[in-house]
């Protein structure tokens, strides 16, 4: 037996408790990982699930305990890190069972609370940015919500890419904004479409009225990719816009892992808390103010 934190019907935190269920076994291709840490997103507990209750969670951070049929160069023994499908159990529990294909070797140099932050944000921005975007060096981007949880992670992508990176940030942000590498911070609430030149790429991570706006900002040509909601239809009509949903990906992982290595890419961390605190961590995470990720620490590997 293991515990996991399971969400139970009708939903919602009050109906959140940390449970004592059997350990998943591992099928073809997949891997069964001892959970160090895994990390919570905002709104998770209302995305929709047809299997309550379930265990919540998609990104950890852990070590490989058994693997099933072949699975690369994955062995036992590995730390390593994932964002896992949201098409199955998550992964706030003591085991998880993940697809070896999503597994990536975790960065050298971060702890497991740290590298359990860094999936899900940092494959949004990764895939945002380059694959959806088509960033290059040179060209002008601006990061609506730079000093958010995936926004923070763009600004230092979007940098390391050699883009000139403009954000926006409220006036307590700002500094942070700055220090994950936009070269110029903008207020949301201010009218910014008419204080810069125009860009080359939108990458938007907080949706509404500075999503609508941000469009007039782009140069002919331009590009403008939403994680946070769907542009308006007519916005749609009038400029190259995406919204995606972000995707698994070990490769990615991978780059993302090597950038952490080397002190190009950090994570931040708003808050951690033990399993038996799960309510508290969604609390955090719905809560206006963070500063980062926040992060369900299992163990203390």
């Amino acid at each position: 037996m293991m515990r996991a934190v399971r969400l139970h019907p009708p939903g919602g935190i009050d109906a959140l408790s940390v449970d004592d269920v059997e350990v998943p076994r591992s099928g073809p291709g997949e891997a069964l990982v001892r959970v160090h840490a895994a990390a919570i997103t905002r709104d998770e507990l209302d995305w929709p699930t047809d299997r309550l209750p379930a265990i919540v969670s998609y990104e950890l951070s852990g070590t490989v305990e058994e693997i099933s049929g072949h699975v690369g160069d994955l062995a036992i023994g590995d730390d390593v890190f994932a964002l896992t499908g949201f098409d199955r159990d998550g992964v706030a529990a003591e085991h998880a069972v993940v697809p070896a294909a999503f597994l990536a070797p975790k960065p050298v140099g971060l702890s497991h609370v740290e590298s359990a932050a860094l999936p899900l944000a940092g494959l949004t921005a990764w895939q945002g940015l380059f694959v959806h975007g088509w960033l290059h060096e040179g060209e002008r981007v601006l990061i609506l919500g730079a000093a958010g949880g995936v926004g923070h992670l763009a600004a230092q992508l979007a940098r390391w890419r050699g883009a000139y990176v403009i954000g926006t940030a409220s006036t307590g942000a700002a500094e942070l904004a700055r220090g994950f590498g936009a070269d110029q911070v903008l207020d949301p609430t201010t009218r910014f479409d008419e204080s810069i030149e125009p860009v080359d790429l939108v990458f938007d991570t907080v949706g509404g009225d500075a999503l609508v706006r941000s469009a007039d900002l782009l140069r002919h040509g331009g590009r403008l990719v939403a994680v946070a909601e769907e542009p308006p239809p007519e916005l749609a009509q009038r400029v190259h816009a995406t919204y995606f949903v972000v995707e698994p990906d070990r490769q990615q992982l991978v780059e993302l892992a090597t950038l952490a290595a080397g002190g190009t890419l950090r994570p931040a961390i708003d808050s951690v808390f033990p399993m038996e605190d799960a309510r508290a961590a969604f609390e955090r995470v719905m809560a206006s103010g963070k500063r980062g990720k926040v992060v369900i620490e299992v163990d203390h590997a």
